[in-house]
């Protein structure tokens, strides 16, 4: 599980030298701990942050220093210290500060002084937002994740709590890491990152990407958008006196500076909004610093609780940054409790960098070629937050065990200990869940596995009108046959009771990681052969859950199946941009079956099944034939953004849409093959982020048939229809449409799917629903042939239920059929819609 948890944040710091160390605990007036507190040396932005427990440490040549010390809610304090010994010992005593108010008498229908304050610092916002045009920084991150709580077992499986890290009660940390980067910058929206090192416990990638936080933005993204997708209003954004309440709570001052600090009060719950303070300089009003935070009344998602604190210093004359940021988040669902800290120390801003020609490429983050060779004494020197005893525990324990599994790693004993570990095969794995096996061996420095994987028994049983009850085995074997390529061998076995038909296939792939001109990239080539049964279209628009049911249960076949003996060959490549060519050929000699049986498990007498040829298709013959075809397409996506590492790129993102475009050739009289036509499309696909408006996702495509010389029911276009209560694939099918009611060969078609997910917006009105944080979906599919061949619905519907559901009401129009009205569930929301269907067989 933590694992996958979004891994969240941010990115690192500070030059270093070498002559002496200063370091100390910061604490209040009664002696008690100020963790994250701001340290840094007078007139310059170096500087570091204090633990959880307090303390920090300073490296500084030898030399005359003032340092400085502050911490929200309390007086800044100042002290000069002369660095003359290796090590020196300066502890902060901070008082807190005795606000001040002035006298103030607001009278009925009056209002708090401190909304004329962000009046001021609203019309200074756009300023202080735009204000430095270019800079770069160094920046350090620290995160750490601790669980106080995990369950025995989560969704039917067991956890392995010892795997986790955690003890048998699920506490202990799970997470530790520290980076350090260079981050470059230049107006409007380039970015680039650099890390120069990175550190994980235990090994592996630290957290060396970057959650930028600006409150001068009217939308804030805090961290991740899984988090909001929405984003969230600032305090001080240009509509801000709309969703916020103000109260001014003191004023102090502090290097000859009036400060305010001022309550934020969100007016509504279930707004995209924080609670907490903002402190705001007087006369040039801008962000001294903040204290805000989030929660789930608040539309914060997979969180409980996000807590963010922010310094500004003077790092110019008139031009303030962040010195430091520290978030804290807890988290308290499915039986784990967790809590994380980040902070951020940043140092060393050049608003003057001289970036050279073409600095800003699509290279967004850039791992220096040694970032995970640093040992302990390097991230000691330039540690800027003192490792916590816990923390400093988790590093010694886990990297002791990495190295000790690395220097194991040839032994037999590690050998046979990761065979004896594998869980035995229980009966239900058998039935249902599946059974595993791994096969460890020995190649060059590590330990490898092929693995096998066999479907359980229930799972593989199938029904149709065809085939009856069928039992389908596919097990898989993926072998590991070198660095960087993998042979998968996946036989198909599938036995019908009622037409007693055996059709079995195999599957292999062969999948290689190669480079064209020192570009990384993979290529697979897939064979494949044998006798299989498939549905008419080949996207297969009803998978076998939903037909199983409709057909026992409702007396209803969607599912149209017809045998063919089949060879198939393909070449795929991905390249570095992530764009893929796929080429292949196939070869079926299709075979028309029929029904073979009425069973279902309610009888009912004034419904029958339909024949097996789909009856919209009625009037299209469909006789055993041969058909040879090819197939070319092309997946690609502009302007793709890469992650660097020290021997090859990954694409990252993009701003612009994914482009498709496909071509089928049919090829005649080849092997007696008699389909003869030629088909092409194009499509176009995007989610686009309007943050508090919503998200809009869309699908366009067209396509059509240069040649229809003879196309066979196989090879026709057929739109995606839906007429079972669920559906998966929103943005390429229709909800309402029948499955080939308009499939067509026509020389031109056009689709356009396109759905509005507001993300909260309009339903956070709603009593009830507000609080469920289920969230209004909306949108439109259609597709048009001709005249006679066209179809619109329109949906509107509710997601995010349970976080994972989806209910849609769809109305169908077509302009020779009735009004179709109809209700869809499926996924949809924060964890629904990260499920993608698979390939239902």
């Amino acid at each position: 599980m933590i694992k996958y948890f979004p891994a969240l944040f941010l990115f690192l710091i500070a030059g270093y030298c070498e002559a002496g160390i200063i370091r100390g605990v910061v604490t209040d007036n009664n002696n008690h701990p100020l963790p994250y507190a701001t340290v840094l040396i007078k007139g310059t932005t170096n500087g570091t942050t204090t633990n959880a427990a307090g303390q920090y440490q300073l490296d500084l040549p030898a030399g005359q220093y003032t340092i400085v010390c502050q911490y929200i809610g309390y007086r800044k304090t100042e002290v000069k210290v002369n660095v003359d010994a290796p090590t020196q010992t300066q502890d902060f005593h901070l008082e807190p500060l005795n606000m001040q108010i002035k006298e103030v008498v607001i009278k009925a229908g009056k209002e708090d002084p401190a909304y004329e304050i962000i009046r001021q610092a609203i019309r200074k916002r756009a300023l202080y937002q735009q204000q430095v045009k270019e800079y770069t920084c160094m920046s350090y991150i620290k995160g750490t994740i601790n669980m106080d709580g995990a369950p025995d077992r989560f969704l039917g499986q067991k956890i392995d709590k010892e795997d986790m890290g955690v003890d048998s009660a699920g506490k202990g940390m799970v997470f530790l890491s520290e980076s350090v980067t260079k981050v470059s910058y230049r107006e409007p929206d380039k970015l680039k990152l650099e890390v120069v090192s990175s550190r994980k416990s235990g090994g592996g990638f630290g957290l060396s990407f970057p959650a930028f936080i600006s409150f001068y933005d009217n939308n804030v993204t805090a961290v991740i958008t899984q988090i909001g997708p929405r984003g969230y209003i600032s305090p001080i954004a240009q509509n801000a006196l709309y969703y916020y309440k103000y109260r001014l709570e003191g004023e102090f001052t502090e290097d000859g500076k009036t400060i305010s600090r001022i309550r934020v009060i969100p007016r509504r719950k279930q707004e995209p909004l924080f609670s907490g303070y903002i402190f705001i300089t007087d006369g040039d009003w801008r962000i001294h610093s903040t204290d805000l935070l989030l929660t789930k009344e608040y539309q914060l998602e997979l969180m409980d609780t996000l807590r963010i604190r922010q310094t500004h210093v003077p790092v110019a004359d008139d031009v303030w940054r962040v010195k430091d940021q520290y978030m804290h988040f807890s988290f308290d669902k499915f039986g784990f409790r967790m809590e994380g800290n980040f902070v951020n120390v940043y140092a060393d801003y050049n608003l003057h960098p001289q970036f050279p020609p073409r600095y800003f490429d699509n290279t967004f983050l850039k791992y220096d070629s040694a970032f995970d060779k640093k040992d302990p004494a390097y991230w000691d020197s330039i540690r800027p937050v003192p490792l916590e005893t816990a923390e400093a525990k988790d590093y010694h324990e886990k990297d002791s065990t990495a190295k000790a599994n690395r220097d194991s790693a040839f032994s037999r004993y590690t050998l046979d200990s990761m065979r004896r570990k594998q869980k035995p095969v229980k009966m239900m794995d058998v039935l249902w869940n599946g059974a595993k096996h791994k096969y460890y061996f020995r190649r060059d420095s590590s330990i490898v596995s092929h693995d096998l994987k066999v479907r359980g028994l229930l799972q593989a049983l199938k029904y149709n009108t065809v085939e009856g009850l069928a039992l389908a085995l596919e097990p898989t074997l993926l072998l590991n046959t070198g660095k960087e390529e993998k042979l998968r061998i996946s036989p198909f076995i599938r036995y019908g009771l009622s037409n007693t038909h055996l059709n079995a296939y195999t599957e292999i792939a062969w999948t290689s990681e190669s480079r064209i001109r020192s570009k990384f990239g993979s290529n697979e080539w897939l064979l494949a052969g044998g006798k299989r049964i498939s549905q008419f279209n080949n996207a297969n628009p009803i998978d076998n859950i939903a037909n199983e049911f409709y057909t026992l249960l409702l007396k209803e076949n969607y599912m149209k199946l017809y045998e063919n003996w089949f060879g198939h060959l393909q070449y795929s490549r991905v390249f570095q941009t992530n764009d893929k060519l796929t080429a292949g050929i196939r070869y079926e000699s299709r075979i028309p079956v029929e029904n073979t049986t009425d069973f279902v498990i309610f009888q009912q007498k004034d419904k029958l099944f339909t024949p097996n040829h789909p009856e919209e298709l009625a009037h299209v013959p469909f006789e055993r034939h041969q058909a040879l075809v090819v197939d070319l397409s092309f997946r690609f996506q502009p302007g793709q953004q890469f992650i660097e590492l020290p021997d090859r790129k990954i694409p990252f993102s993009s701003k612009y849409p994914t482009f498709e475009v496909a071509y089928s050739k049919g090829i005649p009289n080849v092997a007696n093959s008699i389909v003869d036509f030629d088909k092409w499309s194009v499509a176009a696909s995007d989610a686009m982020n309007f943050k508090l408006f919503g998200e809009f996702r869309y699908r366009v495509a067209a396509g059509g048939f240069l040649n229809d010389r003879n196309v066979q029911i196989p090879d026709f276009q057929h739109f995606n229809g839906n007429q079972t209560f669920y559906n998966l694939k929103y943005l390429n099918s229709f909800q309402l449409a029948p499955y080939y009611k308009y499939s067509t060969t026509a020389p031109f078609y056009a689709t356009l799917n396109a759905e509005h997910h507001f993300n909260g917006l309009l339903t956070n009105k709603i009593p009830v629903i507000n609080r469920l944080k289920w969230n209004l979906v909306a949108g439109v599919n259609a597709f048009y042939v001709n005249g006679d061949n066209n179809y619109v619905e329109v949906f509107a519907g509710l997601e995010n239920i349970f976080k994972l559901v989806r209910v849609d009401v769809v109305t169908g129009y077509q302009s020779k059929d009735n009004t179709r009205v109809g209700v869809r569930v499926g996924f949809g929301g924060i964890f629904g819609g990260m499920l993608k269907p698979g390939n239902n067989k």
